[in-house]
């Protein structure tokens, strides 16, 4: 098939960060790309060739925009996968699958995937409700500290809390959820493997992300990372056993813990473009974006060896601010060498939420940190 230039039409589920800058290697090969999401405002409504506003939880929603494109990929994982099947059904080619996606949306089920596929993961438990877990722990079928984690819907930090006490366990939604042992580590890593329909397969070298302490988002990621080479096969054979797995098309992201005795523990996986790959962008052969859309539409993947070592520091809203976006001594950064803003095209910034992100490019890796730190120290997002 002639993606370039051609009546061939690439649907895209959601209209956030992740698709605008998909977007920008769309344009880059004039493919012709639709996209559904639930705000008029969301960043991707600029570059598109269509934009339709509608809930991606919505069936009808859904399916009616998978018949007027091609190919169906995602930016986020929450839609609806009933929609998706049904599309399948009539030939349109969903990437990743509606199978993939299920099982992926609930943590409970991907980790039940995890042990099923002897995959090695934190030991857990799964409750239907949260208000069971304190009853776990009164027989001693539980216990402390663990880390509760909402079987859906989390994202972005959210959903996801230490308990060491009772008292963490109060104001918790009472959902689906996971109870996870809180296992001793040293690093959090991660390892995006892209396959494309033939089977073709590549990872990209692993990255090191270091976390906001309480937003439990990722601050920085740091790639390559810095662990011991033998670490690192490591975490790249299990990314790509994960892989195997799932027999996924796309960009597969695994996330891992790297514990106290360098064993690798998976935590979870994203379908699509990650935050762990934005790095990609400047210090990579292809970037996590290009290689995603070379997947989905069978494609030769390409490199994914680094040019040069970088760091991405995430930008998210400043607390205490709401309302109407200013990137305080965004000029001041851009100063500083091998330093490249990505602006994600938000209005309205509101505490931790994802606004943009920095990349620092430089041949030495411990250099790159330091700029970063910099950077972190100096553009504040804040509101008028």
């Amino acid at each position: 098939m002639n993606y370039f230039s051609s009546n061939f039409k690439l649907g895209i589920l959601g209209g956030g960060q992740l698709g605008k800058m998909l977007l920008y290697d769309t344009r880059k090969f004039d493919i012709y790309t639709c996209v559904l999401d639930a705000s008029n405002e969301a960043p991707c409504k600029i570059a598109c060739n269509e934009f339709y506003q509608g809930d991606l939880m919505d069936y009808n929603a859904v399916y009616n925009f998978g018949k007027k494109v091609d190919v169906l990929t995602i930016e986020i994982e929450n839609v609806n996968v009933d929609a998706l099947e049904d599309l399948e059904k009539e030939g349109v080619k969903v990437y990743p699958n509606s199978k993939t996606l299920r099982i992926i949306q609930n943590k409970a089920s991907q980790k039940l995937f995890y042990v099923d596929h002897d995959l090695p993961t934190a030991p857990f438990s799964r409750f239907a409700y949260t208000s069971e877990i304190k009853e776990a722990i009164n027989h001693g079928g539980l216990s402390l500290p663990f880390v509760w984690k909402s079987a859906q819907f989390g994202y972005d930090g959210t959903g996801v809390k230490i308990v060491k006490n009772f008292l963490d366990l109060e104001g918790l939604p009472n959902v689906e959820c996971i109870a996870e042992t809180l296992v001793p580590f040293k690093n959090e890593l991660a390892v995006i493997v892209a396959r494309n329909v033939s089977g073709e397969t590549k990872t990209y070298p692993v990255v090191e992300m270091e976390f906001h302490p309480e937003a439990n988002q990722v601050e920085y990621v740091i790639c390559p990372a810095r662990i011991p080479e033998a670490v690192a096969k490591k975490a790249e054979d299990i990314a790509l056993k994960v892989s195997a797995a799932f027999n996924h098309v796309g960009l597969l992201a695994v996330e891992m813990f790297q514990t106290n005795d360098d064993e690798i523990l998976i935590n979870e996986v994203a379908p699509r473009p990650h935050n762990s790959g934005h790095q990609t962008i400047e210090a990579s052969y292809t970037s996590q974006f290009e290689q995603h859309l070379r997947a989905i539409l069978n494609l030769p993947l390409g490199r994914t060896d680094s040019k040069v070592g970088g760091v991405m520091v995430n930008l998210v809203g400043s607390e205490g601010y709401h309302g109407d976006v200013v990137y305080q001594n965004i000029e001041a950064i851009m100063h500083m060498d091998g330093v490249t803003p990505h602006i994600y095209g938000k209005k309205q910034t509101r505490p931790f939420r994802k606004m943009g992100h920095v990349t620092i490019v430089h041949q030495d890796l411990s250099e790159a940190r330091k700029i970063a730190e910099n950077v972190k120290n100096t553009i504040k997002v804040i509101s008028k």
